[in-house]
């Protein structure tokens, strides 16, 4: 699963499981689809608060364009950033699949340069915050090893490791899922001493347009007491937006109409 932590983007419609699962694979696969492939398409305006270990912040805004493709394993995403003006244009681009590892570039319009982000460094930081690349886009279920640790009344608590350790940089992980919407809502992250130095957790959720969506989480920095709140706002499902905007052009020419 999207190393299930991506609070950060658009999600999906409620489920209310008749009986409690079972099966970690089950669980994390339903929950991929919850927090990534909501409706055929969305739309969410997002303003990250960055601060460092001195207490010095900063802020990124951006627009997230989402839809997913007919196959229903395929996703487009787009991040457009608009502030502060030292990374206004820059874009970040993804092809997101079920079945296998995603695509992502960054464009970079100083540079006037598509770079391609590689395996390897989809775990660094996204934009000077505190959340990865891959904490954006997700991370693919079938990447991890899951184990259900404990179903309570609330929640399911799953422990995931990566099937290549070389490609990580935590031993493993622990996930919280909401049972009721099936949302990841806390993510923690463990080295090979058993010391959790990262954690993600989700500060707010609202329905809209009958989906659950998390509308306000944050990512911390345990080593060092960085933290990035992410906010979204503005947020719209199933709008039509053509096929055509999840282009390499469009990371060069952003489309205004659905940016504004």
């Amino acid at each position: 699963m999207t190393s299930v932590t991506s609070a950060l983007v658009l999600l999906s419609a409620p489920a209310l499981w008749a009986e409690d699962l079972t099966d970690p694979r089950e669980i994390v696969t339903k929950a991929e689809q919850v927090a990534f492939y909501s409706g055929d398409d969305g739309r969410s305006e997002a303003r990250m608060r960055i601060t460092d270990n001195q207490g010095r912040n900063q802020v990124r805004q951006f627009t997230i364009l989402r839809k997913t493709r007919d196959d229903q394993q395929t996703q487009d995403l787009m991040v457009f950033f608009s502030r502060p003006a030292d990374v206004r244009n820059t874009v970040f681009r993804v092809i997101k699949r079920t079945e296998s590892d995603d695509d992502r570039w960054l464009y970079l319009p100083g540079l006037d340069l598509v770079k391609r982000i590689s395996s390897g460094d989809k775990r660094t930081s996204f934009v000077g915050s505190h959340f990865y690349y891959e904490d954006v886009s997700g991370r693919n279920t079938d990447l991890d090893n899951y184990e259900l640790l404990e179903t309570t009344e609330e929640h399911y608590e799953l422990k995931g490791s990566a099937k290549d350790p070389s490609n990580v940089e935590f031993a493993y992980y622990h996930v919280t899922i909401d049972k009721e919407t099936m949302l990841p809502v806390a993510t923690s992250y463990f080295d090979s001493n058993d010391r959790k130095y990262r954690q993600m957790e989700v500060l707010q959720v609202e329905t809209i347009d009958g989906y659950p969506t998390v509308v306000h989480s944050r990512m911390k920095n345990l080593d060092n007491g960085g933290v990035t709140e992410m906010q979204f706002r503005n947020v719209d499902y199933d709008l039509g937006i053509p096929d055509s905007i999840f282009s390499e052009r469009s990371l060069r020419n952003p489309p205004t109409e659905w940016l504004n």
